[in-house]
Order: C-alpha cells, then sequence, then structure tokens
C-alpha cells in the first residue's frame, strides 16, 4: 500500500509541474505602492464599468462597543466585505480586507473586476459567504469580488440545463452571494421539496458546491456536487460561460468538488431538489463513563451499534470522544417517526443501564422529529424550540434569519489546528472493529475526536453514490463511514492578538490526537473544505486519482493562474501567499 502511494503521489507531483511549471515566468502580482499598481485613473475607469460599486477594503470600527458584540453574529459578518467568518489560523493567515472590493451584482460586474484583474496583474479574490477555514476568501493588498449582493433564489417546477435537451427537473437556481438558510427556506418551508445543502445556516451556496459539499443528510441525499445540474462562471479570459453536462462538461465536472476559488467565479448555480420526507428529527445522548476500561467498552459497543444501525440514508451528524470519557451524541435523521428513532437507540441504552457502576446518563437520551417542512421555518422554532436557534438581533435583520445555537461557537474564532480523515467503512467489519476502537480511544486521550456520520457516504443508495462518483471528490468519501474531525480555536482575533501559547500547545494536542488516530487509517484522504491547513500530500488527500484530470482542466481554462487559493489545484505553481510564481 504504501508504494502504492508512492507511486501516486509522485504522479499527482508529475501532473502538477507539467501543468503548470512550463508556463512562462510572469513577475510578481501588483501590490499597492509598487510602480506595477493601477492608477487612480484605472481604478475609476474600473468603477465606472461596475455602476460604482468599487470601493477601498476596510474594516468596520472595531473600537466601536457595538461593532464588538456584533462579531458574534455570523449575519453581520457576512454583511462586512473586509471580515471574515473565521478571524484566522495559528501561522497560516490573518483576516485582512482587500485592497478593493467590487461588490458584484450580476455577471457583467464579475467580468469587468476578472478583466481589470488579469489585465492589471493583481492578486484576485472572490468571497461569497466567506466561510473558508483556510482563507481562501482573505487576502490583503488584493481586489476582492464580493457576490454577496448576488443572491437572487428561484424555484423551478421543471429545469432542463441548456442545450442538454434532458427531461425537466424540479430545481432551485441560487445567486452567487446566497446562503443556505435562504435556499433551505424557498425550497423546503416554501416549495415542499429538499435540496441538499450544508448545515450551518450562513455557509454560502457556491463555496459548498465547489468543495463538494457535505450537508447533515449527505447519506440520504448525496453531496452538495452531485445535484448541480448547472452553473454560469466568469472564467480567467472575462467570458461568461453556462456550463453544465452537456456544455463544457470538463469545466462542468471540474465545479462539482474540484475546490473554490480555482477555475473561476460562480455567478449562478442550479440544482436538482428531491422529494421532501415526512420528517426531521435530532438525537442527543450524552453517556459517561467512570473508567478507561468501561470507555473502552462503551466505544466498542458503539461501534458496533453504528454498524448496524447508523449507515443508513436516514442519519447524519457527529457522535464525539474525549479525554472526559464522555461519549456525545448530536445526530439528526431524515424519514423516521420519533418512536422509531427511539427504538433503534434503545439497545445502547440499555447496554449502560445495565451497568450503572460504570456508565451515568443514559437517562438524557432524547429524540424529536417535527414535520420536515417546518425545520427551517424560524417562526416555529422560535415558538417550540427557542434553545435551537439565535435569531440575528440586529434590528434591521430579517425576522426569518438565525443561526443554530451550536455553531455560535465557530463564529470569528481564530483557528488553533482543524484535521480530518475519511474514516473506511471496511473498520466496521467484525474482524475490523477492535483496530478502530483502540485507535479512536487512544485519540481522544489527547483531544475530542467526532465521528461525522453525514460526511461519509457508506449506507447510501446506489444512485446516491453514483451521482457522487460523477463528482471530483476524492472517492475515499465514497466508501468511509464518517469523516473524522478534530479540531481546536479561540475566540474571534479580529480586535487583538490571540493567546498564542495557548493555541501551539492545543494545535499540538489535535496534531497528536490524528497521528493516533491515523493508526486505523493511514491511507485515507481529507475533506477539502474541513481540513489541515498544513496538510501534507494534498493533492492526493483532496482528489485522489482525479488530480491531474482537474490540472489539465485548470491549465486550460486558467493557463496563467489568475484563480489562486491555499491549496488549491496549480496553487503549486504560485507563493503561499499567492503572489509570485514559483
Amino acid at each position: 500500500m504504501a508504494d502504492r502511494r508512492e507511486v501516486l503521489a509522485g504522479s499527482l507531483a508529475l501532473a502538477g509541474a507539467a501543468a503548470f511549471g512550463g508556463a512562462a515566468v510572469a513577475a510578481a502580482r501588483a501590490r499597492p505602492g509598487t510602480a506595477a499598481w493601477p492608477s487612480q485613473a484605472d481604478w475609476t475607469g474600473l468603477g465606472k464599468a461596475v455602476g460604482g460599486r468599487l470601493a477601498p477594503g476596510a474594516l468596520p470600527d472595531l473600537t466601536d462597543p457595538a461593532v464588538r458584540k456584533l462579531l458574534s453574529d455570523p449575519f453581520y459578518i457576512g454583511d462586512q466585505p473586509g471580515l471574515t467568518q473565521s478571524s484566522g489560523w495559528l501561522d497560516a493567515w490573518r483576516s485582512s480586507p482587500s485592497a478593493y472590493v467590487v461588490t458584484a451584482t450580476g455577471a457583467a460586474d464579475v467580468a469587468a473586476a476578472v478583466d481589470f484583474a488579469r489585465a492589471h496583474n493583481l492578486r484576485l479574490v472572490i468571497r461569497g459567504g466567506g466561510h473558508s477555514y483556510l482563507g481562501a476568501s482573505n487576502a490583503p493588498d488584493s481586489l476582492m469580488i464580493w457576490t454577496r449582493p448576488m443572491n437572487a433564489i428561484v424555484v423551478h417546477d421543471g429545469f432542463t440545463p441548456e442545450g442538454s435537451g434532458a427531461v425537466p427537473v424540479p430545481a432551485v437556481s441560487v445567486g452567487a452571494g446566497s446562503i443556505w438558510l435562504h435556499a433551505y427556506q424557498a425550497v423546503t418551508n416554501g416549495a415542499g421539496r429538499y435540496v441538499q445543502g450544508g448545515g450551518c445556516t450562513t455557509v454560502g451556496v457556491a463555496g459548498l458546491v465547489q468543495g463538494g459539499g457535505f450537508g447533515s443528510f449527505s447519506k440520504g441525499f448525496g453531496t452538495v456536487a452531485a445535484s448541480l445540474l448547472e452553473a454560469e462562471i466568469v472564467t480567467a479570459d472575462g467570458a461568461i460561460r453556462v456550463v453544465n453536462a452537456a456544455q463544457e462538461p470538463n469545466l462542468f465536472w471540474a465545479l462539482k468538488g474540484g475546490g473554490g476559488g480555482t477555475f473561476g467565479v460562480i455567478t449562478r448555480l442550479t440544482l436538482a431538489t428531491h422529494e421532501l420526507p415526512k420528517t426531521f428529527g435530532a438525537v442527543n445522548l450524552s453517556i459517561h463513563a467512570r473508567s478507561d476500561e468501561a470507555y473502552q467498552r462503551l466505544m466498542a459497543r458503539f461501534v458496533d451499534f453504528a454498524a448496524s444501525n447508523l449507515c443508513t440514508p436516514h442519519w447524519g451528524e457527529q457522535v464525539r470522544v474525549g479525554p472526559d470519557n464522555r461519549l456525545v451524541v448530536s445526530m439528526v435523521f431524515q424519514g423516521l417517526g420519533q418512536d422509531e428513532a427511539h427504538t433503534l437507540w434503545q439497545p445502547l441504552l440499555d447496554f449502560a443501564k445495565a451497568h450503572p457502576e460504570d456508565y451515568e446518563g443514559a437517562e438524557s437520551f432524547a429524540a424529536q422529529a417535527l414535520p420536515a417542512r417546518l425545520f427551517w421555518n424560524a417562526d416555529f422554532l422560535k415558538k417550540y424550540a427557542p434553545s435551537a436557534i439565535t435569531p440575528d438581533p440586529r434590528p434591521q435583520a430579517t425576522a426569518t434569519d438565525f443561526w443554530w445555537a451550536g455553531d455560535g461557537e465557530q463564529v470569528g474564532v481564530f483557528w488553533h489546528a482543524y484535521s480530518s480523515a475519511w474514516m473506511p467503512a471496511s473498520l466496521l467489519r467484525a474482524s475490523e472493529q477492535g483496530k478502530l476502537v483502540e485507535a479512536w480511544f487512544a485519540a481522544s486521550r489527547h483531544w475530542p475526536v467526532g465521528f461525522h456520520f453525514n460526511k461519509g457516504l457508506f449506507g447510501a443508495a446506489d444512485d446516491t453514490l453514483a451521482a457522487a462518483r460523477d463528482t471530483a471528490t476524492n472517492p475515499d468519501a465514497l466508501s468511509a463511514f464518517a469523516l473524522a474531525i478534530i479540531a481546536d480555536a479561540q475566540g474571534q482575533a479580529f480586535t487583538g492578538q490571540p493567546n498564542l501559547a495557548l493555541a501551539k500547545d492545543r494545535a499540538a494536542k489535535v496534531q497528536a490526537a490524528m497521528a493516533a488516530l491515523r493508526a486505523a487509517a493511514p491511507d485515507t484522504g481529507a475533506y477539502v473544505n474541513e481540513c489541515d491547513y498544513f496538510q501534507p500530500d494534498w493533492q492526493r488527500a483532496f482528489w485522489g486519482a482525479h488530480y491531474p484530470r482537474l490540472a489539465r482542466i485548470k491549465r486550460r481554462y486558467d493557463p496563467d493562474g489568475l484563480f489562486t487559493v491555499h491549496h488549491g489545484v496549480g496553487s503549486e505553481g504560485w507563493s503561499a501567499d499567492g503572489f509570485a510564481r514559483r
């Protein structure tokens, strides 16, 4: 297996060199204050070309107490082009405003900005939702294309991709600046259907699609990218293209998981919608083991339980273990009744209750279900589940805007470390479960480890797997029962210096935990949207054998590397900050 990995890694490196290393060496991208930077007359011309929607990049007044309070509001951060949903990453990046921002309202504005950036050799940044953990929507001294105002959502009873002649299917078209809450509210609350999307309500639609896209119910409805029917995109030559399986199919395929900010600027997406299940629901449980030995037995019982019950289209979200010897279940389900969900979990509860000397907390189990059409209905949630959500508190906020309470801890954070690994379903075989439990327990001695069952497609239906297979996402995801995530962060660093000593200590613990877990899954990849900034062998980890094809497509549509993001396709040809060609 090691030999195979080395051969694959070598082929990926050669593919990168062939696609990008042979290009003519260009001067470093222009920076403010240098002779290459556009003149004021140039900037004035761009401003006229985009209808006056060009302004210097700037931060809000971070000394204002009212503004500082709003830094815990993801909707407020999303409305500020100078901010990002994370404030930085240890030894990697810090949130910084761009030199100039084009507030794009349509594809013509985007094309004008792309043409300007290409003509003046500028570092270009694309920002929609701004949720990139790796800082893809952030770069000082850059020109930003801000797509947030492009947020129109249109639900279709029947949609046929341009030039395809395909049978019309129910779908939804969303602007590049749309967030998932608004897509869900239009499709599920409004039209009574479901669109596969992200869990956090303020995540941008376009970025999630381009990263592959795993949401709470991916085992049931597949990846977000697999639902993509058509995209409108502005490529590096300034052309506005409509791509789908019939028109420019290679570029279309690359957009389905090939990474955001890499192949162009998406301006509109159309996604297939799905029949809405009768119910969505949630299960919560916290069991504490009184000894390490009891904890390992509990983990073993859970792994066996998960193999038989949780790898189905019904289940998603996560189960977490950690140094406190506590098994914490925070899962969701679809298409089951509340009693069905409770009955399914009863064997695990019975195990804990049968050993009160070893375990406590089985009585904390709670299963709740509601009509699926109400899952993102703000009025319903405010009335019947007020603790589950946090409404946008701003006086001018839309009354239906909210974020899940559990996601609030991520708003504006400074990341110490974030690491992920696909956990292969082979570890759920009876003969392999012991190895999985041993590694999971060993990792938990260092730091909490979560298994996100919705972010591995093992257990999905055959047609769901087939659709995901026709994307650029690493095929490891198809045979994974879950994505393991180990991470840590501290509060936002927009207004001050983070505690670097704490950050380094916690980062070391996260890395030690992942190293211990990797004993069970040394060869699998990682999820490009949720991964380590310093991911080794990232081409293979994110895309596996798909990388050479992605590199060819990148060369075809962006031969000079106008679109560059950290660990994006072709980024091996650029310096870490994206300003100088290697």
